[in-house]
């Protein structure tokens, strides 16, 4: 029988090799596949990478009015102290904006905004798109390991990268905190598994033309992979379909863009910021991803 805290809503269930662990956390379906059979091990996994999934939503998720990052994104032009975590992440994302030339951009939150990828949204205007592309711009921001500065009106959404950290925490420290026993974590099909493993983990690749059916199969020793596409996140207006991958620079939904990408890659932050660099790069992405030595899997 499944395993189920009374304070959260965990799902431990057995398996031939060890335990699946569930439960939810950044709008995702969230799962570990543990190898082991100790069952008191397997729940203590269980609830160490929920809780660091749940604080790592609760500081720098957008929609979270009051948290750590509303904080920021509300300092109307002040300089504010930032913790190291926070450094850390926005020096990646300078990594991320500069490799891409300025498409990787945090600081699109504002068109975010005006974009609303629901089955009520309406297609924004052209000088609510142009009102919110003025507030975008990685380049002007300050920062170092102590402090932030942003233009007023001007936002962040890590939603680009947060899920992909937080599975990379969450890997890392299991693989730390017990040692040898091998688990692969899954957030939404973003995937680490830190710690190789006897037997290959079998991960299904969804074909985004026929949801819920696993197109190909990769077996998984050690490693990391991202997914970025626009499967669950799209509108449709007159016929035509706009993604939820913004350029920054035009302000729109990016043009030609596959269905979705998929990346291996050391560590999944590395394989998510590939992945969304070749969304941006729209029908171009084969090519781009052909130059980074990486394996990938793109359906359009």
């Amino acid at each position: 029988m499944p395993a189920v805290s009374p304070n959260a809503p965990y799902r431990l269930v057995r398996r031939d090799w060890g335990f699946l662990g569930e439960f939810r956390a950044m709008a995702s379906p969230c799962e570990l596949l543990i190898a082991s059979h100790d069952e008191d091990i397997a729940y203590d996994m269980l609830d160490m990478a929920a809780r660091e999934a749940r604080r790592i939503e609760q500081k720098y998720s957008r929609f979270i009015e009051g948290n750590y990052l509303w904080r920021l994104n509300h300092a109307d032009g002040k300089r504010q102290l930032i913790d190291e975590e926070t450094w850390q992440l926005l020096a990646f994302a300078k990594q991320c904006f500069e490799l891409s030339d300025g498409l990787f951009d945090i600081s699109a939150c504002p068109l975010m905004q005006v974009w609303r990828f629901t089955q009520d949204a309406k297609m924004p205007t052209k000088a609510d798109i142009e009102a919110a592309r003025a507030l975008v711009g990685f380049a002007r921001i300050e920062f170092n390991s102590q402090e932030l500065l942003m233009p007023q009106g001007m936002q962040l959404d890590v939603g680009g990268i947060a899920k992909e950290y937080a599975v990379d925490r969450v890997a890392y420290e299991l693989a730390e905190s017990y040692a040898g026993i091998s688990v692969l974590v899954n957030f939404g099909g973003d995937i680490a598994c830190p710690v190789a493993n006897a037997v290959p983990w079998q991960v299904g690749i969804e074909d985004p033309n026929q949801l819920d059916h696993a197109a190909k199969v990769l077996a998984i020793t050690q490693g990391a992979l991202a997914t970025s596409g626009d499967t669950r996140r799209f509108i449709e207006v007159e016929g035509k379909r706009y993604g939820h991958i913004v350029d920054p620079r035009t302000g729109y939904p990016v043009s030609g863009a596959p269905r979705s990408v998929t990346v291996l890659g050391p560590n999944c932050v590395t394989a998510g910021m590939l992945a969304t660099m070749a969304m941006l790069q729209g029908e171009q992405a084969e090519a781009f991803l052909s130059e980074q030595s990486v394996q990938f899997s793109i359906f359009r």
